[in-house]
């Protein structure tokens, strides 16, 4: 594991702690704002339209609606980066750490808008009536780089395990032994189960679960993180 850690480390140092790197994130991302226009702001309304279902079509080649789609995504995110995220971002940098994250964030709408674009754009239909895509497949097909595919391919598959469940089963497993007492092994085999019961269904699974998951974690996460504001609202002026 010391070896693995190290490992992981120095990839950090020559990616996400290189000096360079904040620059091309949030350069990449000011570019295609200015290209397109700031389509973060001039698209937001009609976001909302496509997700509210107004352009669903039954026929419409896809394995998810447009909503079920968004809360499949966000089920990813809420959590570990809003809240782990955040409070690590903070204790790392302080208050001042917010900034940069909202700068991240407004720049990266427009960099998520090209990335999910061009993977709809250049995406395939499988033999079995399913769609395949992702940042890999315009890399193969439109930038014909397919060594630069794999080795995406290969690192959404190690980073799914880094971000995509360590740490939320990890943070869901010390809480309630924190709370509650309960081992942590035990609690992270419930967890695998019931990870196997939604995962092993595919997509459509995937989607119908998070679909009626995710609306109530968004609502609790709002009402938490306002009545947290609002428990420390002498601290918001002097934390600006």
């Amino acid at each position: 594991m010391e070896t693995f850690h190290n490992f992981l480390n120095s990839l950090d140092g020559m990616l996400g702690g290189a000096w360079w790197f904040p620059y091309v994130l949030l350069g990449t991302g000011l570019f295609f704002t200015i290209y397109l226009k700031f389509p973060q702001v001039r698209y937001f309304k009609h976001a909302w339209k496509v997700v509210m279902g107004k352009y669903d079509k039954a026929d419409a080649p896809g394995d998810t609606s447009h909503f079920r789609a968004l809360t499949t995504a966000l089920s990813g995110t809420v959590g570990t980066g809003n809240i782990g995220g955040v409070a690590f971002a903070i204790f790392l940098g302080g208050p001042a750490a917010l900034f940069w994250m909202w700068a991240t964030a407004f720049l990266g709408m427009t960099t998520k808008f090209v990335e999910v674009t061009l993977s709809h754009k250049y995406r395939d239909k499988t033999p079995d009536g399913t769609m395949a895509g992702g940042p890999m497949y315009y890399m193969d097909k439109r930038l014909n780089m397919k060594w630069l595919a794999v080795a995406f391919a290969i690192a959404t598959v190690i980073s799914s395990f880094g971000t995509g469940n360590l740490p939320q089963s990890n943070g869901i497993a010390t809480s309630i032994e924190a709370t509650f007492g309960f081992d942590p092994l035990i609690v992270g085999a419930v967890l695998g189960i019931l990870l196997a019961l939604v995962i092993l269904g595919g997509i459509t699974r995937i989607a119908a679960v998070t679909a009626k998951i995710v609306p109530l974690m968004a609502l609790i996460y709002l009402v938490g993180a306002v009545s947290v504001i609002a428990a420390n609202l002498e601290n918001v002026g002097p934390a600006f």
